[in-house]
């Protein structure tokens, strides 16, 4: 037996923003269905396979490091140009785990302050 991850979901207290950030973030469009003042907000993957995420209006704050967090790997250019494109619309630097030899990670937060990391890209780790 095995299971399909369906949805990944993310709690918020605005579901219809932060999946408008996010869909900048991975490339994903907000479902039609969605709009300003729903209680969630879905973002589809551009090519409808993999899971979708789904942002569900919660009214607790963000207290505590995140359980479970996105790892990003830039498609088309390098993690420290995705980083600065990423702290451009919004994000916030958690911390800097770069490395001098150019491994490492950058850990951002989103706007309602969910964790995420962004890893180098594959060309990057292929150039060593």
């Amino acid at each position: 037996m095995a299971n399909l991850i369906h949805h990944l979901n993310v709690d918020s207290h605005d579901p219809y923003a932060l999946a408008g950030w996010w869909a900048q973030v991975l490339g994903y469009a907000r479902s039609e269905e969605d709009f300003p003042g729903d209680p969630e907000a879905l973002l589809i993957a551009p090519d409808g396979a993999g899971p979708g995420v789904l942002f569900c209006r919660v009214p607790d704050d963000k207290v505590v490091k995140n359980r479970v967090h996105f790892d990003l790997q830039p498609a088309d250019h390098t993690r420290d140009e995705e980083v600065e494109r990423l702290l451009g619309i919004g994000a916030t630097l958690v911390g800097d785990h770069r490395r001098p030899d150019g491994t490492g990670w950058v850990t951002l937060a989103d706007p309602e302050g969910n964790e995420f990391c962004v890893e180098r890209s594959a060309a990057e780790r292929a150039a060593g």
